[in-house]
């Protein structure tokens, strides 16, 4: 018995009441619906717009501001042929012309948000990836536990039959057949709660996935070729989690400039332009020059509290480049362990089959007893458990390196997936568009869609 003709679909094996698509699947399979279908990377892709908009936000304070007004003011007492109410409509303009290059010190300090904000998509992206695959291969794994399970069931009947047979006619002890019937109510027993966790494992493909597994194939472990050195060093160039801190770092220095600004001079444009209710029309057109004299120690406390947070940044990026390589060593760790195990679990499975075939045959001519039996079986099935879950570690192990280094992309797994541009909305965006004019349009119709 192979551990390949184990492996059956769960409705033929089981009949649980949970209805599974009958079509063959990959890993592949699974990792697409995951990745279009996750709620998770549909609401971090949301977050991104939103801290795209901050760069809009930031690029609108370098443009000039317009607004309109009408106002109707009753005057009390009222000069003698003057009206008791007073009518005014006016459009009035501010552009600030210098301050010090605040504004466009804000502006690269939220495209710097921005380029972290796409790591931590990135991130997210490993994450619900590497969750399907673990989903995928426990629903494997427990679903060839359930056939493993089933067909112990099965043998240890026939176990049972033989030794009752053979005690009708004296060749064994009534131990024998109570030997075989407590083996049989165990292998029952461990068959009910393999199926157990196949029920739990299906939901949780459910839910990582995005829908109800079908008849999973064989998956091969992911290639992994570089050394643990080489490794580690391309985390610490390319792992999301460290380039988002980087960017962070890069904003919060950038911050520190937009504060020390504040203690120059600012200088503003303003004009105005306006109509009464007899059309006499006024225009004011004006220069504003201005500066701090003294504010309490704020503008000095706002540039301590920005050092603070940039010295806070660099921290993180010390404690995340740790992690990085420490979850590299961790996940080569587990690859090397999953795969020596499984290639002793094969030998071992190979060498317990050829056991169990010759305690049985022996048995059938008196040499060998019922527990004789029992224990070999017993052997092969741990044999053949060991190399299952063995199999399961080693592929969920070569994905956990993938992601340690930060490559658990659609991108480096080449999934047929349509894939999200974050720089598409970012282009829509970036110079803050109006609603009326033809980007804002467009902008508007990508709302729409995205709404739906």
């Amino acid at each position: 018995m192979t551990l390949r003709k184990t492996f059956t679909s769960l409705v033929a094996l089981i009949g649980l009441a949970v209805a599974t698509p009958a079509a063959s699947e990959t890993l592949n399979d699974a990792l697409v619906h995951a990745y279009e279908h996750s709620g998770l990377l549909q609401q971090n892709r949301a977050l991104l717009r939103a801290a795209d908009e901050d760069v809009a936000i930031a690029v609108s304070a370098t443009l000039p501001v317009i607004n309109w007004s009408i106002s109707a003011t009753n005057q009390s007492p009222r000069a003698p042929g003057s009206d008791l109410i007073a009518l005014n409509a006016a459009i009035s303009g501010s552009l600030t012309l210098y301050d010090g290059g605040a504004n466009q010190l804000a502006i690269e300090a939220q495209k710097e948000l921005v380029l972290g904000t796409r790591q931590s998509l990135r991130n997210v992206e490993q994450q619900v990836l590497f969750r399907a695959v673990e989903a995928y291969m426990n629903v494997r794994r427990d679903s060839e536990f359930v056939a493993l399970r089933q067909n112990n069931v099965r043998l240890i009947t026939q176990e049972l039959r033989a030794a009752q047979d053979r005690f009708e006619v004296g060749e064994v002890t009534r131990t024998d057949v109570a030997l075989a019937e407590a083996r049989l109510a165990s292998a029952k027993s461990l068959f009910a709660a393999a199926q157990g966790s196949l029920a739990r494992s299906i939901e949780e493909f459910r839910t990582a996935v995005g829908r109800s597994p079908g008849s999973l194939r064989p998956v091969s472990a992911a290639p992994v070729s570089r050394t643990i050195a080489d490794a580690k060093a391309f985390a610490l160039r390319n792992h999301p989690s460290v380039l988002e801190v980087r960017h962070s770092v890069t904003a919060a220095e950038l911050n520190i400039r937009r504060a020390e600004t504040a203690f120059g001079p600012n200088l503003s444009a303003t004009a105005r332009v306006g109509v009464n209710q007899d059309l006499d029309a006024g225009r004011e057109f004006g220069l504003t020059l201005s500066g701090p004299i003294y504010q309490g120690g704020r503008l000095s406390a706002q540039v301590r509290q920005f050092m603070a947070r940039r010295d806070a940044a660099r921290a993180g990026l010390h404690i995340t480049n740790h992690n990085v390589q420490q979850g590299v060593g961790n996940a080569y760790s587990f690859y090397e362990v999953a795969r020596a195990s499984r290639q002793a679990s094969d030998q071992q499975t190979r060498a317990a089959t050829v056991a169990f075939r010759g305690v049985r045959e022996e048995a059938t001519l008196g040499a060998r007893t019922t527990l004789d039996v029992l224990n070999a079986e017993q052997e092969l099935l741990d044999a053949q458990a060991n190399t299952i879950s063995a199999q399961a570690d080693e592929v969920v192990a070569s994905y956990s390196v993938l992601s340690a280094m930060g490559l658990l992309t659609a991108e480096h797994l080449r999934l047929p997936v349509q894939q999200y541009d974050p720089s598409a909305y970012y282009n829509l965006v970036k110079d803050a568009p109006t609603v009326r004019s033809e980007q804002g349009q467009a902008l508007d119709r990508v709302l729409r869609a995205l709404g739906k």
